[in-house]
Order: C-alpha cells, then structure tokens, then sequence
C-alpha cells in the first residue's frame, strides 16, 4: 500500500526546507483562495523568514526549486508558483491525484484513523440526568454531542470509558417517590395528592402500573398519609424503572454507555464522609457558623463553599467531592464532564475537589452545551409532552428519526445556541444536510453498481482532470486532519461540517462526471475515487451515529 500523498508531499517540502532553517516546523498545506491558482499552497516560506533572517520570496523559490527535484515525488507536481509575500501555490499533476484515489479506496474506513499525537485513557460523563423524568430535547443535544465525542476520539486513536452519574439521592428522589406513591395511590383508590414540587407526567402513572403489577396492594396500607418507608421504596423502585426506561431510550437513539454510576452507593458506601474526613484532616476544610466548609479559594474558586450544612445535611458539592476523587483515582489520563451552560461557575470547584485529592486539575475538562429550542418553519415548535412539561427525546426520534436528530444536533459547535427547525429536518432536499449528506454517499453505490468491475482501481488518472475530479480527491485528503482536529477540539461538529462540503463536492463531481461508458483510464480513475468518496463519507456518518444508506 502506498502511504498517504498528501503527508509525502508536506514531507517533501519539509526536506527541501531543511537547508534554509534547522528544525523546520510542520508543513502546512491548504487549497489556495482562489482555484485558478493552483491545488495546494503553503505558507512555508513566510513561516520561516524571520528565523532565516531573509526575504519570503527568496526562501520560497529555493525551497521550490529543491521540491521539483525531489525524485521521491517525482512526476506529482505540474507547476510550483510564487505568489504574493512568499506562498507556494502548487499545482499537482495527474500522478498525484491517482495516488489520492488508490491510497483512499485501499484504505477504505481506517482512512484518517488513529491520528491523535499522543494517545489517552479518557473518562468521558454526559447526559447524567436524574432519573426523575425521561430524557428531554436538551439532554439529546448532550447525548448527540457526548456519543459523537466518544466515537470521534476512539476513532483518533484514543482509550474511551464512556459513564452516566444517576443523580438518584436526595430530595428530588423523595419528591419522585410522592409522585409515583400518589399514582399509585390513585389505582387503589386512596387520595394521595401529588405533591405541587413533585413529578406529573403521565410517565409517572406507567411507573406506578408497573409497581402495581408487582407489588399488588402491598403498601396501600401506607398510603394515607405516606409513610417514609413507602415513599423510600416508591423513589427506590421507580428510579430503576427510570434508568432502564432511559436507557432504552439513549439506546435507540444509537448512545454508548459503559458504565452506570449510582450517586447513592456513595452515600451507603460511605465514600462522602471519607472525602470530606481527608479534606478536614488536610486543612482543606473548616467549621464556620456551624457548618463545614471546602476552601475551594485557594484553589482558584472565587469564594469557599459549604459541604454540610448547619442541619448536618451534605451539599450537593459533597457528592461531587466523593465523585470525582473516585473518577481521578481510576488512573485514566482525562476526565471530560458534559455540563450545561449554567455550570460554567462550577468548573473551579470540580477542579479544587481534584488539586486539594492531590491530582493534576487540568485533567479535568468540562465542555459546556448550550440550549436547543426547537422551531417549526420559524416558529416555536408545539409537539406532544408525555412528560407533562418537556418535549421529550422520545417524542423528537418519533418526530424526525434518529438520523435527523443526531445530525442536526451536531452540526453547530455545542458553545453555541442551537435552533433545531422540525420543518427542515423532515425535508428531503438539498436544503436538510443530513439528507444531502446521505444522498451524496447513495450516490456512490449507485455509480459503482453500474460498472461491470466496481472493484477497478486507478494505476494512473486521466492527463485532463476535470475541477470536480480535482476539487473531490483534495477534500478527501483534508479528512485525516478533520477529524483529528474534531478530537483535539472536543468538536464532533466538525466532522459534520466537512461531510457537507464533501458532500457538495461530490454531488458536482456526480453532474459533471461520468463514470460508466468512459475509456478504461477515466472510468478507474472515477471508480477509485468514488470509492474512496463512499469509504470517507460512511466513517463520517457513522462517528455521528448517523446511517450511511447504499439507496435513497
């Protein structure tokens, strides 16, 4: 197999910059502004000016000058211009591009795979919504972004642990517990209000059902006025049922989850009090108006937060305390927690609960999301709310499928806003880019299932090439670096950005370009980077959960 031509090429130029400055820096390669002016450029020349102490211009013709004489790259390059201050505008020849097709198509999926520069062991949290309430359209943006994160790292080559905190303790699980008590109440015909805090979607009474066909009338005795016992057990019982629901749910909406973390084993382990007991023995803690505080200012929090309250209650920040030394202590290389927009205040003290446990802080990440709000046409979107208050994830895959759902919530940066138009997601033209997207990798197999051999592969590329030909293999080479920046990023939006410009790069490849019926060397060269086309778009589509349809 021949190795990638676009690496052997920015080698090259490293080669014949070596004269000019020792250490030569890493050889950018970019499509000039303007096609007329060639297929790649580099900036190579102004790079190293200032270390050379000479003019741009003068590095950049000797650097040209070595580059055409480079015999392991002989033939590839047709034209090497100056332009402007000192760029390298090349222009590559027919050698090059079938070097591109053959390379990609050989490859196949593994293309761009394992590009990170130094691997990690990640441990990555996201979703972790209390198992209250079925996951709503806010949690779907986390879940599409976090499992497109997973899938975008391990693809760089990186070790992924994938985990969902069940924040399944405290007063919002007592509330929980009311709610399905009283729906269950409701079935045996005792009045039992539920509470004006607590949970009232009609999700609820399903969980009470399901109760009821277990347990029967066992605790209808208990009921008027709800004991503790009863309500423990309701909380207990209907939080199981929750997470399985919820797991189901994140299933079918194609989300990885390795592991389950239960807030409450750190309760009844007594992991809490042994994380608050190694803060006071540290001095990292402190009584103050008879509660107990983490001085989290000495390490960079704006002010020290209490860990028990006056009343001997735990704060939630106590949890989090046991949480992440528990994270930490696993050994991975970095934590990345999922939060929502509002935690952005949270970030110190997550780090102050891992420098005072004696662990690195910067280890810790924390990619913030940003709301979702869904609109029909342009308008506030109205849509079913089996959850009483919420648009649920359910009611978004039932709306618009899972393809759709992933695709649009990944397609803008998570630091940003995001309006999800229904309308647009349902479409199928060009205009909904999960189907353009698609239509483009259809495209493909349909070419291929016309050949006699589909299998054809290109030993050399027409001495004409048409731009679309042209503009098709250098997008493809940009993907080992796209996605290798969608993991340095943290931004699985990436990946969707570049499936749209390869996309719009095919479908004009596909008018133009006729495969079938074209003398041998044009037909395998056109078979080979179709190929190579439907190897990249698939990898792409699959790191975003999305499928990759052989027909539309």
């Amino acid at each position: 197999m021949i190795a990638d031509p676009r690496v052997v090429l920015a080698e090259a130029l490293r080669r014949a910059a070596e004269p000019v400055v020792d250490d030569v820096p890493e050889v950018s390669l970019v499509p000039p502004a303007q096609p007329e002016h060639g297929d790649l450029a580099t900036p190579i020349a102004m790079a190293l000016a200032k270390r050379a102490a000479r003019p741009p211009r003068e590095i950049a013709e000797e650097v040209s000058a070595r580059l055409r004489s480079d015999s392991a790259i002989f033939g590839w390059i047709a034209e090497a211009e100056i332009a402007g201050p000192g760029f390298i505008n090349l222009r590559l020849g027919p050698a090059w591009f079938a070097a591109v097709a053959r390379h990609i198509a050989e490859v196949g999926a593994d293309y761009g795979r394992d590009g990170a520069a130094k691997k990690l062991s990640i441990l990555l949290e996201y979703v972790s919504a209390n198992p209250t309430g079925p996951p709503h359209v806010g949690h779907a943006r986390h879940a599409a972004y976090g499992d497109s994160l997973a899938r975008v790292l391990a693809f760089a080559g990186h070790t992924v642990m994938r985990e969902y905190y069940l924040n399944d303790h405290g007063r919002q699980m007592e509330n929980f517990g009311a709610s399905v008590g009283a729906r269950y109440a409701e079935r045996h015909g005792v009045e039992l209000a539920v509470p004006d805090d607590g949970y009232h979607g009609e999700y609820v009474a399903e969980i009470a059902e399901a109760i009821d066909g277990e347990v029967g009338d066992r605790w209808v005795g208990e009921l008027s006025p709800l004991t503790d016992a009863a309500r423990d057990f309701f909380g207990a019982r209907g939080g199981e049922l929750m997470r399985e629901a919820i797991a189901g749910q994140l299933e079918r909406f194609r989300t990885g989850i390795d592991t389950w973390f239960s807030e409450t084993s750190l309760h009844t382990d007594g992991r809490i009090e042994a994380g608050i007991d190694a803060l006071v023995d540290s001095g990292d803690a402190y009584d103050k108006d008879d509660a107990l505080w983490f001085a989290t200012s000495r390490y960079g929090d704006e002010k020290d937060r209490v860990l028990r309250r006056s009343d001997g209650d735990t704060t939630y920040l106590a949890a989090d305390l046991a949480y992440h030394l528990d994270k930490a202590a696993r050994g991975t290389d970095r934590l990345i927690t999922v939060l929502g927009a509002d935690h952005h205040g949270y970030i110190a003290r997550l780090r102050a609960i891992l420098a005072a446990g004696g662990h690195d802080p910067q280890m810790l990440e924390v990619p913030l999301v940003q709301l979702v709000s869904l609109l029909e046409g342009g308008e506030a979107a109205k849509m079913s709310k089996r959850a009483g208050t919420v648009v649920t994830l359910e009611d978004l895959i039932e709306d618009i499928g899972v393809d759709a759902a992933r695709f649009f919530l990944v397609q803008r940066s998570h630091e940003t806003p995001f309006d999800l138009d229904l309308r647009l997601a349902r479409e199928q033209s060009r205009e909904n880019p999960v189907y353009y997207v698609q239509y483009a990798h259809a495209r493909t197999h349909g070419i291929l299932a016309q050949l006699d051999d589909p299998q054809i592969t290109a030993d050399e590329a027409p001495a004409e090439l048409d731009a679309a030909e042209r503009a098709v293999a250098i997008r493809l080479t940009e993907w080992p670096t796209a996605v290798a920046e969608a993991a340095e990023k943290r931004a699985p939006h990436r990946v969707a950005a570049y499936l749209m410009e390869l996309a719009g790069e095919f479908h004009a490849f596909y008018h133009r370009c006729r495969v079938k019926d074209e003398p041998l060397p044009v037909q395998a060269f056109r078979a080979t980077l179709t190929r190579g086309s439907a190897a990249v778009i698939a990898a792409g589509l699959d790191l975003l959960a999305v499928e990759a349809p052989d027909r539309m």
